[in-house]
């Protein structure tokens, strides 16, 4: 049996560089303008070789695309397939994850500057019938959209059996189709986990932010999201999938669950019902650096609504005088890595599939990778992670494609409870494993 222990370990999020009143990062505009002058052109070399490390720590594959400015460079290693060798190659289509929860705050947003959604409007005055009691008057749009809601996830609920045989439970739900409103009574209806105004990681959040786009809009939320967020921003290869399977070139995607499948089962083909608006969008790297850059330099939202966008709250307690390494903004994360940069983004995690995406805050420098195996680590007996060398090669990766030089694998860190400051580590814990059931994710 899986221990409970993974209900505290679920999605972890990045550190964040705050544009906003409750805290920004120390680094000045200054040192950050002359971080990015020093900044090498694009070291193919270097990329090539971390990426190629990545899969050498244990990872099946991985491919990646990096920008400077007009310089671009895209890679891949390892397998799509192990059992058939087939190899990983860049391009391909990859199940995004909650990288789909910038897209929807755009959309949300979108209506803001519209004038028909407010955000610090009750949910309730959007979903009266749906949520009720002290929620409908005391949760705020805004509350959903930076995770402060105090509204629990429902993944545990919507996989019955998750935690006691993770792979007989995934391959039963592989077709099963659910509805928002089904998604989103579960989470309403969880224990919760942390109290409202605290940040506490849910895909309910953002469920319910995609109901009330629908109920704002009168369209369905998925059909909005393409027609004004990803049609605008010019994404060739990104969308909601219309079926189980991927139409696209894509690897199969491995999901382990700490070693409770074994070996690894591919999920390439799954009903994402179970993510929607939360989770459930295919892209490819370039469409996500396509993306990002499009949005932080103002070219999907006014200034004002990018501006609340990038106002962000602390993902975890610190100490006096401690700054929180991460800071969650309205699908937006800030982040500090390793090497003392500060970049913006968000990464996602479905069965089988992780996509980490981050950027420059002028959208100049930028990396996105997609990889194909899942909750790789093992666990002790507390149900905490052990020391694995997948994730500090992940980092280097990033960190070296952001910064313009090959970064050293740190020493992995113990995650720690999404609502309490994680313990000193080289690394920051990455947002979104599983909700209510993850490890630092890699």
């Amino acid at each position: 049996m899986v221990s409970t222990a993974l209900l505290a370990l679920t999605l972890g999020v990045l550190p964040a560089q705050a544009a906003d009143a409750a805290g920004t990062p120390a680094t000045t505009a200054a040192a950050t303008a002359a971080a990015v002058a020093r900044r090498p052109a694009l070291d193919r070399e270097s990329l090539r070789s971390t990426l190629d490390a990545f899969h050498t720590a244990g990872m099946y594959g991985a491919f990646s695309a990096v920008r400077d400015g007009s310089e671009r460079w895209r890679g891949a290693t390892g397998v799509a397939d192990p059992a058939t060798g087939r190899p990983m190659a860049p391009g391909f289509e990859h199940r995004i994850g909650s990288i789909t929860k910038s897209f929807t705050a755009v959309a949300v947003l979108k209506e803001v500057e519209r004038g028909r959604i407010d955000l610090d409007a009750p949910v309730g005055r959007y979903l009266p019938d749906l949520v009720t009691g002290e929620r409908a008057e005391k949760v705020t749009v805004r509350m959903l959209l930076n995770h402060t809601s105090g509204i629990p996830d429902y993944v545990l609920p919507a996989f019955p059996g998750l935690l006691q045989d993770p792979g007989k439970t995934l391959d039963d739900n592989r077709l099963r189709h659910v509805e928002p409103e089904e998604l989103a009574r579960l989470g309403l209806a969880a224990p919760p986990v942390a109290p409202r105004g605290t940040w506490s990681y849910a895909n309910t959040n953002y469920v319910l932010a995609g109901l009330v786009l629908e109920r704002v809009t009168g369209q369905d939320p998925e059909a909005y999201i393409t027609r004004h967020v990803i049609r605008p921003a010019g994404l060739r290869h990104t969308c909601f999938p219309s079926s189980p399977s991927l139409r696209g070139p894509h690897a199969g995607m491995y999901e382990a669950f700490y070693g409770w499948i074994d070996p690894p089962r591919d999920y390439s083909t799954y009903d994402m019902s179970w993510a929607g608006t939360a989770g459930a969008l295919v892209s490819t790297t370039d469409d996500l650096n396509t993306f990002y850059r499009k949005l932080l330099t103002g070219k999907l939202l006014g200034p004002a609504a990018l501006r609340a966008m990038k106002t962000t709250v602390p993902v975890y307690e610190t100490q006096p005088g401690e700054e929180a390494a991460m800071r969650y903004g309205l699908g937006l994360y800030t982040l500090k890595m390793p090497s003392g940069g500060w970049y913006w983004g968000h990464d996602g995690a479905v069965f089988g599939a992780g996509t980490w995406a981050l950027s420059t805050e002028d959208g100049r420098r930028q990396v996105a990778i997609g990889y194909n195996l899942m909750k790789y680590g093992r666990l002790d007996e507390q149900g905490r992670p052990l020391p694995e060398p997948i994730t500090p090669a992940l980092y280097a990766y990033v960190d070296g494609a952001l910064s313009g030089g090959a970064r050293p694998p740190a020493q992995a860190p113990a995650p720690a409870p999404r609502t309490v400051a994680p313990a000193p580590a080289a690394l920051p814990p990455l947002v979104d494993q599983l909700p209510g059931v993850a490890a630092p994710r890699g």
